[in-house]
């Protein structure tokens, strides 16, 4: 299912605008999911090209904790890679000069999960991890996350999304209802198609808040 996911983000993360921003992590919900408060709403962010073990799976609550440590109640930099199928925004995080995404493989609390595992860097990382053996690579046979799901898919930790279908009560939908509360066209775009603003589409050609979108033309409309 995360491997779907993934492929999908890379066909929208093309016409994705990448954005550079700081918020306040008020909550870690495993080793590569947050929620930040940004203006008036919260907002899930997906950590991208890493897999942490889930919640419920050996390790995870290790992973997870990991996580809360570096970003938990700080100002992390979050530089945004696109939204998600799910409403998440998919995003590289740093704090303090530290590459959180990295640094989760580095410590062997996450796999690296890049597209087509292109990432050499993560890569590795990973190897190194592997080699010490640090974190989870010191259990005898560690169950990647994704094969984890396969094996419980009743289990709620490995059905994170259970329904693509927008939901305006979603908690990555906060009180925002127009377009001069948009920080971006991605999160206008979000807006849309997640929590179900329709109105901000005035003319229903798939794009919201034109005069916001109008200078990102190359974004692909939402279908």
């Amino acid at each position: 299912m995360k491997a779907l996911l993934l492929a999908g983000l890379l066909l929208c993360s093309a016409s994705a605008h990448s954005e550079t921003f700081s918020a306040k992590v008020i909550s870690v919900l495993d080793g590569d999911t947050v929620l930040i408060k940004r203006g008036a709403g919260v907002l899930k962010v997906r950590l991208v090209e890493i897999d942490a073990p889930e919640k419920s799976q050996p390790f995870g609550a290790s992973s997870q904790q990991s996580l809360a440590g570096m970003v938990l109640a700080k100002q992390v930099q979050f530089t945004s890679q696109a939204f998600d199928q799910y409403g998440r925004m998919i995003a590289h995080l740093s704090v303090a000069g530290v590459d959180v995404n990295a640094e989760q493989i580095k410590r062997g609390m996450a796999w690296e999960y890049s597209h087509f595992h292109s990432n050499q860097a993560l890569r590795a990382l990973e190897a190194e991890a592997r080699a010490a053996p640090r974190g989870l690579w010191a259990m005898s046979h560690p169950t990647p996350p994704w094969e984890w799901r396969k094996q419980h898919p009743n289990s709620a930790s490995a059905q994170p999304h259970v329904s693509n279908a927008p939901m305006v009560g979603d908690a990555s939908c906060g009180n925002k209802k127009h377009c001069s509360q948009m920080f971006s066209c991605d999160e206008a775009r979000h807006y849309l198609s997640v929590c179900g603003l329709k109105y901000l589409d005035g003319d229903g050609d798939g794009v919201p808040c034109e005069k916001l979108c109008a200078t990102h033309p190359g974004q692909a409309k939402i279908q």
